[in-house]
């Protein structure tokens, strides 16, 4: 439980008591009344005749006011008993009246006299009660602006409270995740437990003449468990735990984020030891001097906050900042010295290993049918981050629950990861004409990948629509490659275009369905002659564009480093190599033009062909030939 939670009996607003108030000082008058007929108004002459007539019991004076009561009659003589009034008032005219205390002592009426002055107290409601409701508003209106701005439950901080800290605190020992509870990631883990183990245990490093790190960075791509391996740090350690959101310091007025910072630095400190996190930091932390607005914006008197702060920090105190981005390259250079942020950690996306183990974590309250297997799962997710992997058992879990399964199978967890890679299926009527388009399209991409030596393996084509796709070729790395070699590109740009040249080939023609495959195959390309050297003409260069602005458009700012005359040469080396590429594509392909219409033919059947599928009819292809040799 974090203590920006205030956990308090829920209270009626303010305004609902004051309209209770005045419900019950209603009734309560009323009540308390004890005659509740409607008096008769007299003239000041039917009053004196009623007195002359001794039919008046008794008269209350107040002000100018006569209220009184009339003596009981026999209301059996009376012609109509409902219009026999036993209660009346009457109005006493502006000249006093001599007479009229002797009158009623003559006729022995009870005189009862009321001073104005017994109601001071209405009188004194009637003045406060407007400015009660004026205070009770500004109130009101100030805890709303209070939680607004802080996020407190309680408007008692007023809107005084907006310059405080709103780092969420979990004290010792209430974060209950620790290491085990996250998977793969062992480097960061094990850069991280020598920060747990200093806040867990400091004079024996003191001992050694070791510094606790000020600051560690923590990088990588959204979703690799950069926030939960912070939280992680601070349930191994056992220790206080501040976390906050980069954009959470900045507000409108300017000075507000360095005194939140101040606010939050103080409070770390008095609990040392202790530990800050600060997510998404690029949002505060972003290189001085490139804004539009100038060197004085709230954003950079922010970080100009936090650099002190961190500079602050004595030798002894325990106080640890992590700090989480996935943008460490906008990040300004005076917060990642050393002295600052000592440690950079860079979290990678999960390997097959790494993968296996997060799914046993996201599954351990899933039932699992006898057959999933896990092992194949983790290899068709390559690429997949752990808060992929997370939805994508929650996704096989909800596909589970709307077919009325008892457990979650194997074919759910394919479904749910063929709906997160290539999006839900989409209702669309296709006519024929089309649909053979798509197929040849597809069959087109099958069987470049099933030819080409260095192509990734196949594992599914479908021409179901998903997402913005009208179909799906997919393929899946027999294993993590983290260097591309030449022969592998070559192959892959060749996949790309095996749609659009079994169009050409079949059709004459080509459609608009190429689009992507056309922009991903020239991207690479580019990749290849510019930035990877294989280029004959060129040779072993890169040519960059320049570094982006970190706040302005990229194209506004892409600066060339290299003459108008090698842009031409780099724009006629990568149109060569896409087309000497799609040229060999269209000779394997006429080749074995027989195996692509097979190929097409089945996708019309079938709509979605597996590996199996695949290879069964190349194979079955390849005996024919060798038959008809």
């Amino acid at each position: 439980m974090n203590d920006s939670v205030n956990i308090q009996p829920q209270l009626l607003p303010w305004w609902r008591y004051l309209t209770w108030f005045f419900v019950i000082l209603a009734f309560s008058l009323y009540w308390l009344n004890p005659d509740q007929n409607q008096p008769q108004k007299f003239s000041y002459t039917e009053f004196k005749e009623k007195v002359r007539a001794n039919e008046v019991a008794r008269v209350t004076l107040q002000g100018d006011q006569v209220s009184g009561s009339l003596r009981q009659i026999d209301l059996s003589k009376a012609a109509d008993e409902k219009k026999v009034p036993l209660r009346f008032v009457t109005t006493l005219p502006p000249v006093d009246d001599p007479e009229l205390i002797s009158l009623l002592e003559q006729h022995r009426v009870e005189v009862h006299a009321i001073s104005e002055q017994t109601i001071w107290w209405m009188q004194a409601l009637i003045g406060v009660l407007p400015w009660l409701l004026i205070i009770g508003l500004f109130w009101y209106a100030s805890g709303k602006m209070q939680k607004r701005m802080t996020g407190a439950d309680s408007p008692w901080g007023g809107i005084f409270g907006f310059s405080k800290s709103r780092a969420k605190r979990f004290r010792k020992g209430e974060s209950e995740l620790t290491f085990d509870n996250v998977a793969g990631l062992e480097n960061a883990k094990r850069d991280l437990r020598e920060i747990t183990g200093y806040l867990k245990n400091p004079d024996h490093y003191r001992k050694l003449g070791a510094k606790i790190p000020k600051g560690v960075l923590l990088m990588g791509p959204p979703g690799t468990g950069k926030t939960l391996l912070a939280k992680a740090v601070a349930g191994e350690a056992d220790v206080p735990f501040f976390s906050i959101s980069g954009s959470e310091f900045i507000e409108m007025f300017v000075g507000v984020g360095a005194s939140r910072v101040r606010d939050m630095f103080a409070s770390a400190k008095k609990e040392a030891p202790a530990i800050i996190f600060i997510d998404e930091i690029d949002s505060v932390g972003r290189a001085r001097g490139t804004g539009l607005g100038g060197g004085h914006d709230e954003r950079e008197q922010t970080l100009n906050q936090i650099l002190g702060e961190m500079d602050g920090f004595n030798p002894n105190e325990a106080v640890v900042v992590l700090a989480a981005t996935n943008r460490p390259d906008v990040l300004d250079p005076a917060l990642l010295r050393p002295g600052r942020f000592d440690r950079k950690i860079t979290l990678d996306l999960p390997d097959k290993k790494s993968r296996r183990a997060i799914m046993d974590i996201h599954s351990r309250d899933v039932p699992l049918a006898d057959d999933v297997d896990m092992d194949r799962l983790a290899a068709l997710t390559i690429g997949f981050s752990g808060a992929d992997l997370e939805n994508f058992i929650n996704e096989a879990a909800l596909l589970s629950g709307r077919e009325d399964k008892e457990n979650v199978n194997m074919a759910s967890l394919l479904n749910a990861r063929d709906k997160v890679v290539l999006g839900s299926k989409r209702e669309m009527i296709i006519g024929d004409k089309e649909k053979k388009l798509i197929a040849y399209h597809e069959a087109g991409h099958a069987l470049a990948a099933s030819l080409l030596p260095n192509a990734d393996p196949l594992d599914k084509v479908t021409i179901i629509p998903r997402g913005q796709a009208l179909g799906v070729t997919e393929q899946i790395p027999e294993e993590e490659r983290y260097n591309l070699q030449q022969s592998y590109l070559h192959d892959r740009i060749g996949v790309m275009l095996g749609g659009r040249v079994s169009e050409q080939m079949i059709f004459g023609e080509v459609s608009s369905g190429a689009e992507n495959d056309l922009k991903q195959a020239t991207r690479l390309a580019r990749h290849m002659v510019t930035h990877w050297g294989m280029s004959e003409q060129l040779g072993p260069v890169a040519f960059h564009r320049g570094e982006e602005h970190i706040f302005l458009g990229r194209e506004m700012t892409q600066q060339r480093d290299f003459s108008e005359h090698t842009a031409q040469i780099i724009d006629d080396e990568i149109c060569n190599l896409v087309k000497s590429i799609e040229k060999e594509v269209m000779k394997l392909l006429k080749e074995h033009r027989r195996l692509l219409k097979n190929l097409a033919e089945a996708l019309l059947g079938k709509e979605t062909l597996e590996a199996d599928d695949i290879q069964s009819i190349i194979d079955k292809e390849k005996v024919e030939e060798e038959d008809i040799r």
